[in-house]
């Protein structure tokens, strides 16, 4: 499946909308990782240990958003964006979201 930020596909053509497909992950930091990741940010720096979870959160709303596209007969996301939402010092929401289309080859 393709998936872009932007609103157009190389050599195809967008011939049908279905619509936002969208998914939302909200994680918290592990004991470990949030005393250690509280630890490091005393230092300054970047903290691996919370670059991990921001990453794994991404990926799994990626992934969830690709299955969603996947459900509805969709070709390509594209428009394809992410948000994310602290609740606390521990608990983020991250938000993966996109519009699914079919495509045509420029070439039929």
């Amino acid at each position: 499946m393709i998936i872009t930020t932007g609103n157009d596909i190389e050599g195809g053509k967008v011939v049908q909308y279905l619509g936002v497909v969208r998914s939302i992950v909200v994680r918290a930091t592990s004991i470990g990782a949030g005393f250690i990741g509280g630890l490091k940010a005393l230092g300054g720096g970047n903290i691996d240990e919370f670059t991990r979870i921001c990453e794994q959160a991404r990926q799994d709303a990626f992934n969830r958003m690709v299955q969603h596209a996947q459900e509805i007969g969709a070709d390509a996301i594209i428009g394809m964006r992410y948000d994310a939402t602290e609740f606390s010092d521990t608990i983020t929401e991250v938000l993966a979201y996109g519009t699914a289309v079919k495509l045509t080859n420029r070439e039929s």
